[in-house]
């Protein structure tokens, strides 16, 4: 609803309640007189409130007399003459935002991809807008559309989805360029949405997480590199010094025996390379050496001799020698 159609309405009433307030005082007068200043009331404060026109702060009126271009009206509160000046349109030069898209359109590296954008644009000449193009909003949409297309045409499917501000640069341009005698101004292109064929999209996910495995490869070799290369620096090290070495070594078994529940088997190789068995046994000769209560083992004397079995008698009862 215009912002001025209450307005108008209440002039309309109140010129003719005027109007009719007159009209009755001359028809108690002259009953012809009195109908014909009623006629001439209604049809006043019809002119009077068609004279009066009030738009918002964000719109500008484009004002007609006898058809040609007189101005622009407002905002605010104006007047017009009836039956010569008319408001053939009002134009909002708030910023406007619309939506298009480009459905199937193929990319340079033939991809068919569909792509939606947003433009916002504002109307910064209202009197071009109306006389140098018949319908201004539509003809700002096929132009965007357009221009989609035709960058799309021009760029690779990398360069949709990884330069995006390249391609809203180029849009905005290409759009601004054509609509610009228009009166319109596009002040930004936007990309939302870019749309690939579900075949593709599974290449690409395949594609990537190839990538990301050669890269893991990668890393773990470099990491395994310098793992080798500090393990080089610490051999010379204790290379150098075999105590530095040996210490290292108890301090793992340390570190292994926290843990009560813990069995740790080390091989025999490991304790000869380490002389941890050889340090182990000097200590204990050592100390049975050393320590005086340290029992010592009587030696054992000899078992008692056996006595021989006597021979069983024979089946006479009687041994020989014995009557």
């Amino acid at each position: 609803m215009p912002v001025d159609t209450g307005l108008k309405t209440f002039v309309f009433f109140l010129v003719l309640i005027i109007g009719g307030v007159v009209a009755s005082v001359l028809y108690s007068v002259s009953p012809a007189l009195g109908v014909l200043m009623g006629i001439v009331a209604f049809f006043g404060a019809w002119l009077i409130a068609s004279a009066v026109r009030m738009i918002a702060q964000w719109e500008k009126a484009i004002v007609l007399q006898l058809g040609k271009f007189q101005g622009l009206k407002g905002p605010g509160l104006f007047f017009i003459v009836p039956l010569v000046q008319n408001v053939s349109r009002v134009i909002d030069t708030r910023v406007i935002s619309s939506t298009f898209n480009a459905e199937g359109t193929i990319t340079a590296d033939t991809v068919p991809v569909d792509v939606d954008a947003v433009l916002f644009w504002r109307v910064f000449d209202a009197e071009r807008a109306v006389l140098e193009v018949q319908d201004y909003a539509q003809s700002v949409g096929w132009a965007s559309q357009t221009a989609l297309r035709d960058v799309i045409g021009r760029s690779t499917l990398a360069d949709i989805l990884s330069g995006r501000d390249k391609i809203d640069s180029a849009l905005r341009t290409i759009i601004d360029r054509q609509t610009e005698p228009w009166g319109v101004r596009v002040e930004s292109v936007q990309i939302r949405d870019v749309t690939i064929p579900d075949a593709l999209q599974d290449a690409m996910s395949r594609q990537a997480q190839a990538e990301r495995e050669r890269q893991a490869r990668i890393i773990l070799g470099e990491s395994e590199t310098q793992v080798a290369a500090k393990f080089m620096e610490a051999a010379k090290l204790y290379e150098q010094s075999p105590t530095a070495l040996h210490l290292r070594a108890m301090n793992m078994l340390y570190e292994g025996m926290k843990d009560k529940a813990t069995t740790i088997i080390v091989p025999s190789s490991a304790l000869e390379t380490m002389n941890l068995g050889a340090i182990n046994m000097a200590a204990l000769q050592n100390q049975l050496q050393i320590d005086p209560k340290t029992p010592t083992q009587a030696p054992q004397a000899p078992p008692p001799p056996v006595p021989p079995t006597p021979p069983s008698p024979p089946s006479g009862g009687y041994l020989p020698g014995q009557i």
